[in-house]
């Protein structure tokens, strides 16, 4: 078995980044922002050259850089692409990001791949099958990756809660976690339940980095089911919550997500600028405590 390195320590002048996407390479090839810092989905990157490559080459050399897999499928029945995964270290060798991550979900099936992250449930089998996944895909990285927790939208047969899922495989496997706290708001809305419970019954220590979203309403439904849409504003909720999570775990590199509805660079970054902010003023509690 491969020896798993973990990737590199997240440096303390990392604080606040953005989800890197096209219309804004350039602006933050020139942003002097301190400590700012880009995650990219690898998928889009594995190709052997490209404009995509030579915008990311020159941006790799000023910012910090996260690859963020949405195509593993670990959370499936089937064992993690091979080629994919081949790809991914490749990948990984060439840009030497400081954090990996993926999802519990499952978004492929013998051969066919879906267009969304799908939940798993929280059972003994399963749990034993993500470890499996988890495992493989850490020994072909030779990296420590970061698992994210999903949105969910309707109760999931579960003999455990998903933080008791979680926080076996991180023992199991050796993982981290990526902590998504409006995936955190939005399933505990949805499912009525409390999500400062939730973020309390995680093991804090594993927790490798925070993502901060937008949701929305159900078009049909309203209120009653918030769907995680990436397509606008975190909502005030979810950024008390986040102030909450970084009190109790300390301050993490945090990523402001944003996939549809893209907004200026100048909006993206001021919704940055307010983690950077709350950043550093856990950092600062934490140095006086």
């Amino acid at each position: 078995m491969t020896t798993v390195r973990p990737a590199s320590d997240p440096a303390p002048s990392i604080g606040a980044g953005i989800g890197l996407k096209p219309p804004h390479y350039r602006s933050v090839l020139e942003s002097r922002a301190a400590g700012l810092w880009v995650e990219v989905h690898p998928e889009n990157y594995m190709t052997a050259g490209g404009p995509r490559h030579a915008w990311l080459d020159a941006i790799r050399r000023d910012r910090p850089l996260s690859l963020h897999g949405v195509a593993l499928s670990l959370g499936g029945t089937e064992r993690p692409d091979r080629n994919h995964l081949a790809k991914l270290r490749e990948l990984a060798e060439r840009y030497q990001p400081q954090l990996m991550s993926e999802h519990l979900a499952w978004c492929a099936h013998d051969g066919t791949y879906f267009g969304d992250l799908l939940p798993t449930p929280y059972t003994r089998q399963q749990l034993d099958r993500f470890c499996d996944h988890v495992s493989e895909t850490q020994d072909a990285l030779g990296r420590t990756i970061l698992i994210e927790n999903p949105s969910i939208y309707l109760p999931l047969k579960a003999e455990m809660t998903e933080q008791e899922f979680l926080a076996e495989a991180v023992d199991r496997t050796g993982c981290g976690l990526l902590l998504d706290i409006n995936n955190v708001f939005v399933t505990s809305w949805n499912l009525g339940q409390d999500p400062y419970s939730y973020v309390d019954a995680l093991p804090a220590g594993a927790i490798g980095e925070i993502h901060l979203a937008g949701h929305e309403q159900d078009e049909k439904l309203g209120d009653k089911l918030l769907i995680d849409t990436h397509g606008a504003p975190v909502r005030d909720e979810v950024w008390e919550l986040y102030e909450y999570a970084i009190g109790r775990i300390g301050p993490k590199p945090t990523l402001i997500e944003r996939d549809s509805n893209l907004p200026p660079f100048e909006t993206l970054m001021a919704e940055r600028g307010r983690a950077q902010v709350l950043l550093e003023k856990a950092r600062e509690e934490a140095v006086n405590a």
